[in-house]
């Protein structure tokens, strides 16, 4: 019986190692060196192909970070408000 599960345990094991040891690497100097690398290839093959799928959000740095997301819409905001404020008076 444990011949037949045997497969199962074994990716579980591997599943937790590969995370544990990728938790490890990311911020290390060969892990960004490897995670631009593989960006690179990425970018290389969507250019190469036309595969728009693989594009960015152009708006996704603003999910990572809210506070200055909000910071930069009031400040927009503001600037739009003194733009419409001085033709006004023009």
């Amino acid at each position: 019986m444990f011949e037949d599960t045997l497969w199962i345990y074994t990716s579980i094991a591997g599943a937790i190692l590969g995370a544990a040891f990728l938790m490890y690497i990311k911020d290390t100097r060969i892990g960004l060196w490897g995670y631009d690398k593989l960006d690179d290839t990425v970018d290389y093959f969507r250019d190469k192909y036309g595969w728009t799928w693989l594009n960015q959000d152009p708006d996704a740095w603003k999910q990572v970070h809210p506070k200055i997301a909000a910071n930069m819409d009031m400040l927009e905001q503001r600037i739009e408000d003194l733009e419409t404020e001085i033709s006004e008076k023009l």
